[in-house]
């Protein structure tokens, strides 16, 4: 691949990419390779993003080993070894440190860094970046590499501040840990954190109360640890494993359903049920019927099948029927994998309270009050979640043209963008995992975008193109193909329902709009590939205004 042109003394780097994450270090990687001086800068005091930040109980992916990592690096994947089929948070923090040391990228990360405020120069066409400390550097592109599930959220709940016991986020875990040993212990939050925390702390804890508000479908998964014959068949194989799950909807590795879950007769899709049940986590989800997605007949079937193994696995009907979701059905919430999350509900100890009906109404001095009741507890968890998709972006002031920030114009014209990647009066302002990229396991669509975008930036360089922005048309464009496409699914009106993160619901106030692509992951890469052979023309903003 050629070379971009040399540094312009004219600004500090070439780029400069927000996150030292998963996206951070992939789009260092790929940038530095091209010849551009980037840098990669993070607010954490360790690289690892989401995975440096969420360090709670039981943290662990829900994407199996095999297809939760980069496969760009030769090196990295003939000397790294996984140890457990789902791996530990710790693992893949494990992973990330041992990709930014085998391909030397530390020396191009600044850690401790956090990012004020961006700000696009048009007569130089810059961008200036400002930090906490006061520092401010300059640069031609710049990169949010932040992440989707970093902008923690907090329930708006009166007396919140007045708890006088033990208080922490799921993802403002405290890195040397808690003692929950002999405490009574709550939970406000059931999404796959809370239900990563559940079966992990609930062994240790003296009394343990779970606030539900709504019940999820939890598919539940085993752990095998990973042999030296399976890291052998990756390793030979991984070309292989990761071009399937870059042609999957969800990009998994896995094969896709072809089958209606309403062309079987009942006992043939019990059995289909079963088989995939048992073979855990996502593979439940994406192998059972092509249709579960998008059929809300073939939904409920999904959902009634989980339900029935929760009567199974819980002991207590009441509390099996109160884990039992029945205001929505399968995937009107992202699935999440479960270790042992039911089975904790047998524990004498572990007592679910129903907050549908009856709400938490305060949070004081002492405990969390339900109605006429008052929980008393050493320790309050809130694993409430995030804002995902836009939190990171919205957090800080990116400025491009005109002084617009790109909060007001998402809050003014709702979310626009082309592809994810761009968007119209931000000149090259790229995203890795912005919002409208698709629903996926984000390590597929990490890698190829971040190579997406090196391809991109060389093609700008060969040609003379000096700004890369998201036409206006290609923003309404996404936009409609990404509504047409999400209305197509259940998550639409199953995900309203739930009051679902890739719909927005889970935040008050914020717009309801899909923050995710649901058109396919695959689907979506087509369209990166076709915007490429079309000479990135939907994303030339200025050289489109000209031919007019």
């Amino acid at each position: 691949m050629s070379k971009t042109s040399t540094p312009s003394p004219a600004r500090d780097y070439d780029a400069i990419v927000i996150g030292a994450g998963f996206s951070g270090l992939a789009l260092l990687h790929h940038l530095r390779d091209i010849g551009l001086r980037t840098l990669v800068v993070d607010g954490e005091d360790g690289i690892g993003g989401t995975w440096w930040v969420n360090r709670y109980p039981g943290v662990r992916t829900d994407s199996e080993y095999s297809y939760y990592s980069f496969s760009f690096s030769k090196e990295v994947r003939e000397e790294w070894t996984w140890s457990e089929r789902y791996p530990s948070g710790g693992e893949v923090l494990d992973y990330l440190n041992f990709v930014a040391d085998r391909l030397d990228l530390r020396k191009d990360i600044q850690l401790n860094t956090w990012v004020e405020s961006a700000t696009y120069d048009e007569p130089a066409n810059t961008w200036t970046v400002r930090f906490a400390d006061g520092r401010e550097i300059t640069t031609k592109f710049l990169v949010s590499g932040m992440g989707v599930l970093s902008q923690a959220i907090y329930p708006n709940i009166p007396g919140l501040d007045t708890f006088a016991g033990e208080k922490y986020h799921s993802s403002h875990w405290p890195r040397a840990g808690v003692d929950l040993k002999g405490k009574k212990v709550g939970l406000i939050g059931l999404g796959a954190s809370g239900i990563q925390i559940v079966p992990t702390i609930a062994p240790e804890v003296e009394e343990f109360f779970v606030f539900q508000r709504t019940p999820n479908y939890v598919v539940e998964t085993s752990n095998e640890a990973v042999t030296d014959e399976d890291m052998a068949y990756l390793r030979e194989h991984y070309d292989e494993i990761y071009e399937k799950a870059a042609n999957h909807p969800f990009g998994v590795a896995m094969e896709p359903a072809q089958h209606s879950a309403l062309e079987v007769d009942d006992a043939t899709r019990r059995e289909i049920f079963e088989s995939k049940w048992n073979q855990g986590g996502f593979h439940f989800a994406n192998e059972c019927f092509n249709d579960l997605a998008t059929d809300h007949e073939a939904s409920e079937l999904a959902s009634e099948f989980i339900r029935s193994k929760i009567r199974e696995i819980v002991k207590d009907p009441e509390t099996a029927d109160l884990l039992s979701p029945k205001t929505y059905s399968f995937n009107g919430k992202r699935v999440p994998t479960g270790h042992g999350y039911y089975a904790a509900f047998n524990l004498d100890h572990v007592h679910l309270v129903d907050v549908a009906d009856t709400p938490i109404s305060a949070i004081t001095d002492k405990g969390i009050v339900v109605g006429d009741t008052e929980y008393e507890l050493d320790v309050l968890i809130f694993a409430t979640g995030f804002d995902a998709m836009t939190g990171t972006l919205t957090n800080i002031d990116i400025v491009g043209r005109n002084g617009v920030t790109l909060r007001d114009k998402w809050s003014e014209e709702g979310l626009r963008s082309n592809l994810g990647i761009s968007a119209h009066g931000f000149p090259n302002f790229f995203m890795s995992l912005g919002p409208q990229t698709p629903y996926s396991n984000l390590v597929v669509p990490i890698q190829l975008g971040a190579q997406w975008l090196q391809r991109a930036l060389v093609w700008a360089g060969e040609n003379g193109v000096e700004r890369f922005e998201a036409t206006p048309e290609s923003e309404r464009w996404w936009v409609e193909e990404t509504e047409r496409t999400g209305k197509a699914t259940v998550m639409y009106s199953e995900g309203k329902k739930a009051k679902a993160w890739f719909l927005g619901d889970n935040v008050p106030g914020k717009q309801e709009e899909f923050q995710v692509y649901m058109g396919g992951g695959h689907v979506y890469q087509q369209y990166c590939r076709e915007a490429e052979a079309e000479g990135y023309s939907s994303f030339l903003a200025d050289k489109v205004a000209l031919a007019r």
